[in-house]
């Protein structure tokens, strides 16, 4: 290599260090915005800061997470992405927003589960007998192509969308619900009336998927957004499978929670 070539070739290894620094640097501080966001957000849902309550301010915030002044800015920004707070001039970060809790350790329905924080009222926007797809048909162990009670409804807290709950009900249970006013009462309690049995267990999964148009419109939610899905399959005292569900929980206005025993 020619002598005079040198000189250039470190000068363009410092410069690739020195940029290779600033984007760790940046990385650091984006991870370090997101934990401070992760306890900020804790604080918000646990009640520390109530609804249109306004947070400490930055420097405050800073000190008190041992974290910089940008740090404390990105963490908030990642905060009113989620719509949970926001930013007013003179007035500092106000919660705008709040999620109710919903505990996944007790099989209960869902005015029974949010009954501290308001009223649940339910739209009915389809119900009837409707021939049971394989997969639902297995899970309800009914016969394939038979008849199961299917209801779609929009689920409100205090008037505020919060989900859409698609529901497949064995037809020789479900018939009794078509007079019954699923509007204000919750299907786990009209199961165990006309069954007269108790609800046993139910096996659930929980993820996040993308809101399609029809979700996404009926919940009042952006088209796309993650919304969080429980598939839940709820059984009888004596093991009957009787209710299966699909429930899609605008993210906004929900969180889940449980305790977990180590055996």
């Amino acid at each position: 290599m020619p002598a005079n070539d040198r000189p250039r070739d470190h000068a363009g290894q410092g410069a690739a260090t020195t940029v290779a620094a600033h984007r760790a640097r940046r990385r650091l501080r984006a991870d370090r915005a997101r934990q401070l966001a992760d306890l900020l957000r804790r604080q918000i849902l646990t009640g520390a800061y109530q609804d249109g309550g306004t947070l400490p301010h930055e420097s405050i915030l800073a000190t008190d997470y041992r974290a910089s002044r940008n740090t404390v800015r990105q963490a908030l920004d990642l905060l009113r992405a989620e719509g949970l707070v926001d930013r007013l001039p003179g007035v500092g970060t106000v919660v705008v927003a709040r999620k109710y809790p919903h505990g996944l350790d007790r099989l209960m329905g869902l005015a029974e589960t949010l009954r501290e924080h308001g009223r649940v009222t339910n739209e009915v926007r389809t119900m009837g007998p409707a021939p049971a797809p394989v997969p639902v048909a297995e899970r309800l162990r009914v016969p394939a192509g038979a008849d199961v009670l299917y209801i779609e409804r929009l689920r409100r807290l205090n008037g505020l969308p919060l989900s859409l709950d698609v529901t497949y009900i064995p037809l020789d249970i479900g018939a009794s619900l078509l007079g019954a006013d699923l509007e204000n009462t919750d299907v786990f309690r009209l199961l165990e009336a006309i069954t007269g049995r108790p609800l046993g267990h139910a096996e659930i999964t929980l993820e996040a998927v993308n809101a399609d148009a029809h979700s996404a419109a009926v919940l009042q939610a952006p088209r796309g957004a993650a919304v969080l899905m429980l598939e839940r399959l709820t059984h009888l005292a004596d093991g009957r499978p009787v209710d299966l569900e699909f429930i899609r929980f605008r993210g906004d206005r929900i969180t889940m929670s449980g305790l977990l025993h180590r055996s």
